[in-house]
């Protein structure tokens, strides 16, 4: 892609995705004068129009997860959508208990907000996952108390790419009647999470993640089992009185445009990942210096964690000003520190500093991955 007249290779699709322009074409008919712009909210004929497209949207979004349109819920992006699940069942559920379980590699949006909890009188376990990134679920079972109302664990890592068996960990929760939250930023309509299937109670997602625009995102609330959450914005009362605010009507229309296309296209989308991955990972053994930090048979194809030895990662961004790939998460912006999800895995701090995530999109070509591995290997030098 052209980035100010020069070109780029975009390989940090888990950070952010490019709107796929069947989105924005669709997002452009609900901006200005010429299309629907009304608050989805009003009673008049332009109102009702725009509020139409609001729940054509919401079902597009509920279908994606095999879930009723009534128990999809707006927010301003998975953020919002993890601190309304945690804070907002905390609160509704503390007369029943006030431990909360959660894993220590989770994303910042769940850990920040369980230690915002601690603070506030709950009590939070943080669970270390085996070495390859996996929760076991017999600790978790361990960990489970008399007073445990939620547990919260991300269906995809978001640095590492590790897939968790959220139907074992559901099962567990369901049994013992404690909510469960995932969050679902990098997973939703890459890989499946039915609600019929899986007795999930809370599920953040975004749009900015799966090829729609930034700014938007939604919980999933079961309704059966009834689950509900406190509303933690107030005003206006809408989306059920959960999340107050206007709602951003293009936003939502290109969200549902986005989990759409993802649903029709999962499939296919996810056998182009599997061979670019391993494309770019065939092309790396070239140097055995570069090393795969997780199992690939564990990960979603979309995200490669790996690391060259000696090498730090810093220094490899620097020598690769054209291609863009990341340390690690692109939401945290604490500091330069080694990633805290591998330090949770036990990598030495060395390692840590020398690992990057690669990550793969729907517009990543095979020519680019070829690209991109013959420059690393070059920055690397010294081949097997």
């Amino acid at each position: 892609m052209i980035y100010y007249g020069y070109t780029v290779i975009y390989l940090d699709y888990a950070a952010t995705t490019p709107v796929d322009p069947r989105v924005a074409k669709k997002m452009s008919a609900y901006l200005t004068t010429e299309g629907v712009f009304a608050n989805p909210a009003s009673t008049h004929a332009m109102g009702k129009v725009a509020k139409t497209a609001v729940e054509e949207a919401r079902n597009h979004v509920a279908n994606l997860f095999s879930a009723e349109s009534s128990e999809i819920i707006w927010t301003s992006g998975a953020t919002e959508a993890d601190n309304l699940a945690l804070k907002g069942a905390a609160q509704l559920y503390q007369q029943k208990g006030k431990h909360i379980i959660t894993l220590k590699t989770e994303h910042q949006a769940v850990l920040d907000t369980c230690q915002y909890l601690e603070k506030n009188g709950f009590s939070v376990t943080y669970l270390t996952p085996e070495t390859n990134g996996l929760l076991d679920v017999e600790k978790l079972k361990s960990a489970l108390r008399q007073d445990t109302i939620l547990v919260s664990i991300m269906q995809v890592n978001n640095e590492i790419g590790v897939i968790q068996d959220i139907k074992k960990i559901a099962e567990l929760t369901s049994q013992r009647n404690i909510l469960l939250h995932v969050d679902a930023a990098q997973s939703a309509g890459k890989i499946s999470l039915n609600v019929q299937d899986i007795p999930v109670d809370l599920i953040s997602c975004c749009a900015h993640k799966i090829y729609g625009p930034k700014g938007v995102g939604a919980l999933y609330v079961r309704k059966k089992p009834r689950v509900r959450v406190a509303a933690q914005m107030h005003g206006g009362g809408q989306e059920q009185g959960m999340r107050s605010g206007t709602l951003a009507t293009h936003q939502i229309v290109g969200m549902g445009e986005a989990f759409r296309i993802a649903q029709l296209e999962m499939t296919a989308d996810y056998k182009k990942m599997q061979f670019l991955r391993d494309r770019f990972v065939a092309g790396l053994k070239a140097n055995s210096k570069i090393k795969i930090n997780i199992p690939l048979a564990i990960t979603i194809p979309t995200i490669l964690n790996l690391r060259i030895e000696n090498l730090p990662a810093e220094k490899l961004l620097q020598s690769l000003p054209d291609v863009a790939f990341s340390k690690g998460s692109a939401c945290d912006s604490k500091g330069v520190e080694a990633s805290y999800v591998l330090r949770a895995l036990g990598f030495s701090e060395k390692d840590a500093n020398c690992s990057v995530r690669v990550s793969f999109g729907r517009f990543t070509t095979e020519n680019e991955i070829d690209e991109v591995v013959l420059k690393i290997l070059s920055c690397v030098g010294n081949p097997r």
